[in-house]
């Protein structure tokens, strides 16, 4: 693969317009072939098929890094209706690559970079390794050691990218064109409006350096979790110099025991979903690219580029709403939601509706029992919540939470997603209790954390 990047619009527009006609193509040569054919031919057929399209996805997405690679990136932890049931391990595979699998973009390419920010490689490293170690959707990460003696991980922005990514912006409605033969769930278009919102913050690495640095002090001493510091001193608009951290990838880590992975997930769901209710800050960036396991067993979090802040009475506002719908007080629920201007009360939607809309989408908050998350419950909880196929919510699908919640939403959802890839089991209730009621805890972890937060004090 060459490590250009196609910028303009035009070049990138066009390679998913291409995408997309040879899809339609394709559907419709299969429809046409299964003429006559029997049940058996017709499912493989479809099957054959389908995953050519989904492959043919993932190379596309692979190779124009920016906003396509983050697409690809934040599908990696779903298992939407993409693809038959049996070839879903093997396309999952294939997303896990957009993840964790570097690109060949040269490194003479990425030098420049860095030399443009830094100055010459010598002067500020002692050793850099010349392979990268992994990719991100706007850049790739490279070992190295600074003339101290400290080693860090430096992420390089690919060149030119900050141009792709604009010119992605401004074909998202071709991403959802390309996507809703396959994924019917991209008719709705919350999904892109947010990524056009966020995406920029990405490709500001030194803001990103401020963040992780913030962060990391939180974090640090913590008996289960740690971020690895950035080097803000280093860190430049183009590269983003961090602590490295040696550990375990998200693939290794779904083959652990059950009582390893069930830790990993209670740790990822503090981290991603508990910190907006304590910190009101949260990373709005969970996907299995992101953590990483130490040989001490700590969980290492990466990645803030899109990192949000929320406003107190925003945070309150999601206290409510959750605590109304796990006891059930419809009423309630409904005052809330019209209060704020989530529901509009001309649109024919009732105390029940809303009720049972949270439930469908955050019940695994709300039961007050162990669940062991799956993938497809997981999907099934996003499909109804913003599929336009589902016929059953429609009308709550209609309104909207301002766009901070709908952010919040995302990290809800992409955890849960996370978590069942974990194939995570826990009362996620009786920890969420921790934070909307303010509750002591009632895992062995949590009150591990309780015992160190009371020292740090």
């Amino acid at each position: 693969m060459s490590g250009r990047i196609p910028k303009s619009r035009v070049v990138r527009g066009g390679k998913l317009g291409r995408l997309a006609a040879e899809q339609a193509v394709r559907g419709a040569g299969t429809r046409l072939s299964m003429i006559g054919r029997s049940d058996r031919a017709r499912s493989i057929l479809a099957e054959r098929s389908t995953m050519q399209a989904a492959e043919q996805l993932v190379d596309v997405l692979g190779s124009m890094k920016g906003a396509a690679m983050k697409l690809g990136q934040m599908l990696s932890v779903l298992d939407l209706d993409l693809i038959p049931h049996s070839h879903r391990e093997r396309f999952r595979e294939k997303l896990a690559a957009l993840r964790d699998q570097a690109p060949a973009v040269s490194f003479g390419d990425m030098r420049a970079v860095i030399e443009a920010d830094l100055g010459p490689l010598g002067s500020v490293f002692a050793d850099f390794d010349e392979t990268p170690v992994a990719a991100a959707s706007v850049g790739q990460v490279y070992r190295a050691v600074l003339r101290d003696g400290r080693v860090v991980a430096v992420k390089v922005q690919y060149p030119g990218v900050d141009v792709a990514v604009r010119a992605d912006m401004k074909n998202l409605a071709l991403f959802a064109k390309l996507g809703t033969p396959f994924w019917p769930t991209l008719k709705n278009h919350a999904i892109f409006e947010e990524i056009t919102r966020n995406i920029e913050g990405e490709l500001d690495y030194v803001l990103e350096a401020r963040t992780q640095h913030e962060v990391a002090g939180r974090y640090r001493d913590h008996p289960f979790i740690t971020v690895p510091d950035s080097v803000v001193e280093l860190s430049t608009p183009h590269v983003l110099v961090t602590e490295f951290f040696e550990g375990m990838g998200f693939e290794e880590m779904r083959e652990l025991p059950a009582a390893e992975r069930d830790r990993i997930g209670e740790l990822a769901y503090r981290f991603y979903v508990g910190s907006m209710y304590r910190h009101h800050e949260f990373c709005g960036d969970p996907h299995p690219g992101n953590l990483l396991r130490g040989a001490d067993g700590r969980i290492a979090f990466l990645d803030f580029g899109l990192y949000k802040t929320m406003d107190p009475v925003n945070v309150e506002l999601e206290r409510q709403i959750v605590r109304a719908a796990g006891e059930e007080r419809a009423e309630d629920l409904y005052d809330l939601l019209v209060a704020h201007e989530i529901v509009d009360p001309e649109a024919g939607i009732g105390p029940q509706d809303c009720l049972e809309y949270i439930w469908s989408a955050a019940a695994w908050h709300l039961l007050p029992e162990p669940l062991t998350i799956t993938p497809e419950l997981a999907t099934g909880a996003m499909v109804l919540a913003i599929d336009p196929r589902a016929a059953r919510f429609a009308g709550m699908r209609q309104q909207q939470f301002p766009p901070e919640h709908v952010f919040s939403r995302r990290a809800d959802f992409f955890t849960f997603g996370l978590l069942g890839q974990l194939g995570a089991t826990n009362n996620w209730h009786a920890i969420a209790r921790e934070w909307i009621y303010g509750e002591p805890p009632t895992t062995e972890i949590g009150r591990a954390i309780a015992e160190w937060q009371r020292a740090r004090v």
